[in-house]
């Protein structure tokens, strides 16, 4: 069975960055050998329409059966706001909190995110 990793836009764009390069490359080399699947969600897309052309383009470079899609839902919503109200996270952001949420509620492997 494939690792299921969920990956937010640091993800992608670490891997145009020198700092993340060996650990983002070699992580998309395994989604070419098929070993992984990303888990992509409809806050990605977003996130990453004022991202820089490259970045933006990155993912399309794929086939579609790389990526598993989850979409934010309502679910989601009440869990990310749950975790900022209970202070389960700490000082993060109501975004990055919805990513956690969505990783959690879609039960997946791993959630793949880089501190900058």
């Amino acid at each position: 069975m494939k690792q299921r990793i969920y990956i937010d836009t640091s993800v992608v764009g670490g891997y145009f960055d020198e700092e993340f390069r060996d650990a983002t490359h070699g992580l998309f080399k395994r989604l070419e050998n098929k070993e992984i699947i990303f888990i992509i969600s409809d806050l990605l897309d977003l996130e990453l329409t004022d991202a820089p052309q490259n970045v933006r383009d990155l993912l399309q470079k794929y086939t579609s059966d790389n990526f598993e899609r989850v979409q934010l839902t309502k679910e989601a919503t009440e869990l990310a706001s749950a975790y900022i109200d209970e202070k389960v996270v700490g000082k993060t952001s109501i975004e990055d909190c919805r990513h956690i949420a969505l990783a959690t509620i879609n039960r997946v492997d791993v959630l793949s995110k880089l501190e900058l």
